[in-house]
Formats: C-alpha cells, sequence, structure tokens
C-alpha cells in the first residue's frame, strides 16, 4: 500500500511539472492583462499604455490595460496578489506604495512573499506646481509662507502614503514647517482641483505638465537629482536649499510561484518593448527615465525597499494606529 501511495505521490509530481512546463511552452496563448493601479489619463497610465504596446509585438499576444485605482496604488496589486492564478495572465504595475503601505496600515499582502518581481521599468519626475496667479514665484516663497501661517497651505497628492506625500512630508519637518494635506485620486482630480481654487499646491508627476505649458499652472520646484530636460528653468529641490531626491522608481510584478520561464518570457519582452523609439518618445514627453532592472535585480531592490519603506513610515510617525 505505501509502495501505491508513493508511486501515486511521484506520478502526481511529476505531471504537476509536465503541466507547469506546457504552459510555459505555450505562454502566452491569449492576452495578458496588465493592471493599472491609477486612473486613466495620468502619468503611469500613458506611460504603461505606451509600454504595453511595445512589448505586445515582442510577446506576440495582446497586452490590455486594466485601470484599477485606490490605495495609493496598492488596491490592484493587492487584488491581484490575492485572486489571479501564477500563470503571466494577469500582471501589475508595481508602484512603491506597495513596499510601505504595510507599514502605515492593515493590507492583505505581504510584499516580502505574495509577489513575483519581473521587471524594473522607471521612475517618474515629480513637481510641485501652484496656479499661475498664485502669490509664490519660487519654491522658497512657498516654504517660508508655510512656516510664517502653520497649516493655511494645502496640498494635493494621488493619496496618502504615496511618495508624492511621504516626501511633502519630509520637507516640512526639514523646514519646521506644517502644511495640510488632501489626498485625490490622481492628478487630474487635484489639477481640477488647483485650478478651480479648492486647493493651494500640487505635488505630482508630470500630468500636471498640459497646465504648466499652457501658462494655467506654474512649477516651482521638481524632485529629481538634476534639472529636467522638459522644464530646464526650473530648480531642484537642492537648488532650493532641501537636501532630497524623490523619483520612486516602479516596475512590473506578478502573483507569487509564477513559473520562472513564463517570468522570462515577459521580462524579455517588456526589456525589448523599453527599447521601442514609440516608447522612448513617450518616456521623453513625460520627462521620465529609464530604471531598467532584470527579474533578479528587481526582486533585490524589492526586498531592500522593503525595509527601507519600513524605517521610513516609523521615522515620520505614519502609521495608522
Amino acid at each position: 500500500m505505501k509502495r501505491n501511495v508513493l508511486r501515486t505521490v511521484v506520478a502526481a509530481g511529476f505531471a504537476l511539472a509536465a503541466s507547469v512546463g506546457a504552459q510555459a511552452q505555450d505562454f502566452p496563448a491569449r492576452p495578458v492583462t496588465l493592471i493599472v493601479p491609477w486612473p486613466a489619463g495620468g502619468s503611469t497610465d500613458v506611460g504603461m499604455r505606451a509600454l504595453a504596446s511595445a512589448a505586445e509585438k515582442h510577446l506576440g499576444q495582446s497586452i490590455v490595460i486594466e485601470n484599477r485605482s485606490g490605495g495609493s496604488g496598492t488596491l490592484g496589486p493587492g487584488q491581484m496578489a490575492a485572486t489571479a492564478r501564477p500563470d503571466g495572465y494577469t500582471i501589475a504595475q508595481i508602484p512603491i506604495t506597495v513596499f510601505r503601505f504595510p507599514f502605515m496600515t492593515k493590507t492583505t499582502f505581504d510584499p516580502s512573499t505574495d509577489f513575483t518581481y519581473i521587471i524594473g521599468v522607471s521612475g517618474y519626475t515629480f513637481g510641485v506646481v501652484v496656479r499661475d496667479d498664485a502669490p509664490w514665484k519660487s519654491f522658497q516663497d512657498l516654504t517660508a509662507d508655510a512656516k510664517s501661517n502653520p497649516g493655511k497651505i494645502n496640498y494635493g497628492t494621488p493619496g496618502a502614503g504615496t511618495s508624492l506625500h511621504i516626501t511633502m512630508e519630509q520637507i516640512a519637518r526639514q523646514q519646521g514647517i506644517k502644511w495640510t494635506h488632501v489626498p485625490f485620486k490622481g492628478v487630474s482630480e487635484s489639477m481640477n482641483a488647483l485650478l478651480g481654487g479648492h486647493i493651494d499646491v500640487v505635488s505630482d508627476s508630470t500630468g500636471w505638465a498640459g497646465s504648466v505649458d499652457g501658462g494655467q499652472a506654474r512649477l516651482l520646484v521638481t524632485w529629481g537629482a538634476g534639472r529636467t530636460k522638459n522644464w530646464p528653468n526650473v530648480p531642484n529641490l537642492k537648488e532650493s536649499g532641501i537636501d532630497l531626491i524623490s523619483n520612486s522608481p516602479f516596475g512590473i510584478g506578478g502573483p507569487k510561484g509564477m513559473d520562472p520561464a513564463v517570468v522570462k518570457i515577459l521580462h524579455d519582452a517588456f526589456r525589448k518593448g523599453m527599447e521601442e523609439q514609440s516608447y522612448k518618445d513617450s518616456m521623453a514627453k513625460l520627462d521620465q527615465e529609464a530604471f531598467y532592472l532584470d527579474t533578479a535585480a528587481y526582486q533585490a531592490y524589492a526586498m531592500k525597499q522593503v525595509e527601507e519603506q519600513k524605517q521610513l513610515v516609523e521615522e515620520l510617525g505614519l502609521r495608522q494606529r
């Protein structure tokens, strides 16, 4: 009887291995869904659509974008981790909030164990904008006013716990100021609130570009290591007297337990897509630079971020009781 049981177990193991191998060999046999955990029309959505269009040429199947916003970019990846099969047909953009949120509040996922990290893609160009008729002509003007009038100035971001929120609070801590955070679902909502006079400031990625270039908004500062290519006359934080860099690199991941062979197919398609001129042109318009990491490097980066974001949340006292 024991021999029969052993044979059954071994046979089942071989059958499973054969099934997985066949799955990888046939992948992809149908379109792949890429979850973008932000609203349509924002900088992430625009960039990921451009990448999907470029990568599907090399994947041999369509890559369908599904916008699933909420939870400061964590709702979509969290739902994927909880419900999607690890077959490569459902993947998601992984914003840095995925590594941060579990230390701020209760989540349904653990970034250390519940995802398969496929490829590092890019980082954002972040900046602070105000209405064109606002009294602040520079970021120093804004922080000086905030220091003189605690709580007077409010700013919008795409959500609590995002890098925009975190960095604004880091700036406040460094400068000894207090301003009021107003979370939105995305940059289109926050910019409408700004231009409508409902908030004073927007901190976000380059979804504000149209309003800045069109003269309705003024870009006070950007948050990269150097000045941007599209707005070279605007200083960065360091030039404004604040020793911070914030660009929030992101990548693409899937549910835990994905077949490495499927991961490689996806990685290779996205890597080749990143080299397509159409994608490079889209990134240039968004003023985003590549942050390519292969699968092993992106996995290591993710584990490092888990530790760094835990420390950051503790330092800023952002854990919700």
